[in-house]
């Protein structure tokens, strides 16, 4: 049984295929919007709470499905979207999937097909939206550091002693080991490996940190 914040929207100018797949979706337990252009698409897109995809045609009058593609893109809305056609177009295909499509479907679309290309694609947001939240929280947990310290976590996830990141900066190992705890304490980390994991999740580096501090000062 899908989620009722499972949302699809769609995107069809064919009346009678548009109005047949809402019913096909709605029947399957997905709240459905559809829309007759990109562009009515594009007046009433609204992030969602929960997850989302667009199954859009990808030959329309006005912006077709590609243009669509890119403008979502462009305004920094991020859903997975499943194209359909009624001509098989390799080229276009290659370049929506290189564009980020999860499927890419030839009418007359089959049923089963449909449904699992969206199930997919609402999983998959379902998981990039679980990541960004544990993204968020550990950059805010980074924010906690002090300029010291996001130094300290930049070179002891490279390997280094406790001893070498005092030669680095130019401090005892001692006061590297106060800072070395400091972090795992304010980064939630249980080991080393933890924080490893974290920094690579938000590309911290000596340098980002000290790019990070000179920005700061301005």
């Amino acid at each position: 049984m899908t989620s009722a914040r499972e949302t699809v929207f769609l995107v069809d100018d064919e009346p009678a295929v548009r109005s047949a797949l809402t019913r096909l979706l709605r029947a399957a337990g997905f709240e459905v919007k559809s829309f007759g252009t990109a562009s009515q698409l594009l007046l009433e897109l609204q992030p969602q709470p929960g997850p989302w995809c667009l199954v859009a045609d990808l030959r329309m009058p006005g912006l077709n499905g590609l243009e669509l593609q890119e403008e979502l893109r462009r305004r920094g809305l991020e859903l997975p979207i499943i194209f359909i056609s009624g001509r098989a177009d390799v080229g276009s295909g290659i370049r929506a999937m290189k564009g980020g499509a999860v499927d890419f479907l030839e009418k007359p679309v089959s049923d089963v097909a449909l449904r699992e290309a969206i199930r997919k694609a609402l999983e998959g947001d379902r998981r990039d939206r679980v990541l960004k939240l544990e993204e968020a929280e550990l950059r805010a947990r980074a924010k906690t550091l002090t300029p010291r310290e996001r130094e300290v976590f930049a070179l002891i996830v490279t390997g280094l002693l406790n001893k070498q990141v005092g030669a680095e900066l130019g401090a005892s190992e001692k006061t590297i080991k106060v800072h070395r705890a400091r972090v795992k304490e304010k980064m939630k980390a249980g080991s080393l490996a933890d924080l490893v994991r974290m920094a690579d999740r938000i590309e911290l580096t000596l340098e980002s940190v000290r790019r990070q501090a000179a920005t700061e000062k301005e």
